[in-house]
């Protein structure tokens, strides 16, 4: 699995024209400026990114949506329109200041999350399960916004990945920090913490045992108008990533001890 953080750029023309009409037409139902850039720089790097895997022009890709696996509706994950059985999984998430973009061979969901203030966690709480909000009155107040963005972090990014999106059932998905009496995970996926820096809390979701993972950052000047992402080059599979080296390499059970610099 591959994860590419992006720290949108402050200033220079965004590559607009590589969205297609979806894309723009939603960027522009924006009212805040800062909201519609960060949603073009996102999907300008989803695009760029699996332009550089697929080694196809950004503007030729299109999207479409999986089957809900709950109702069997045309509102489930993101996929590549008219792929092949070889096509990289992705998720694409964005919170004010950060950009992830997860690939990998298998399903795949990822979130970012600015850290919220403690009025948002009162609020926000009931929406966790109740053995989540045990484990969160647990923490010292301080800690608690860091611990919530985290848990709601993992928690949209399994859901994400399943398909189902964010919505009621919420409360009904554990995953917390476990222990002897924590009730289980999802079974037959993997959940994992992303070092993302200060500022936000970060995880990936996977099917299937937990994968080594590439974090990569990606300059800002990458979705500029004349920037470039990472390729192009022959095709190349999630497992070994284009562009960059990795900043970071970790397992699944090192999530939780390395900081990007």
């Amino acid at each position: 699995m591959a994860l590419w953080l992006l720290t949108p750029p402050e200033q220079g023309p965004l590559a607009f024209g590589e969205l297609d009409e979806t894309e723009r037409r939603r960027a522009n139902a924006f009212r805040r400026r800062g909201d519609r850039a960060l949603y073009v720089a996102a999907h300008i790097a989803l695009r760029r990114l699996l332009g550089g895997y697929l080694r196809t022009p950004p503007t030729e890709l299109a999207f479409a949506r999986a089957d809900c696996p709950r109702c069997g509706g045309p509102h489930g994950r993101p996929v590549l329109a008219g792929a092949g059985p070889d096509a990289p999984h992705f998720s694409l998430s964005h919170s004010r200041g950060a950009v992830l973009v997860g690939v990998a061979r298998a399903p795949v969901g990822v979130d970012v999350e600015r850290l919220p203030g403690p009025e948002r966690v009162d609020v926000c709480r009931s929406a966790l399960h109740p053995y989540e909000q045990q484990e969160l009155a647990g923490c010292r107040a301080p800690d608690r916004p860091a611990f919530f963005a985290r848990l709601w972090a993992r928690k949209e990014a399994c859901l994400k990945g399943m398909g189902v999106g964010v919505g009621g059932w919420t409360s009904e998905v554990y995953l917390g920090e476990g222990g002897p009496d924590a009730p289980t995970r999802p079974n037959g996926w993997s959940v994992l913490d992303v070092p993302c820096g200060p500022g936000h809390a970060a995880a990936a979701a996977i099917r299937g045992p937990a994968p080594r993972t590439a974090v990569h950052r990606l300059p800002p000047e990458a979705v500029l108008i004349g920037g470039r992402g990472p390729g192009p080059g022959r095709r190349r599979s999630p497992r070994a990533c284009p562009g960059p080296e990795p900043i970071l390499v970790f397992d699944a059970r090192d999530a939780r001890e390395e900081e990007l610099p």
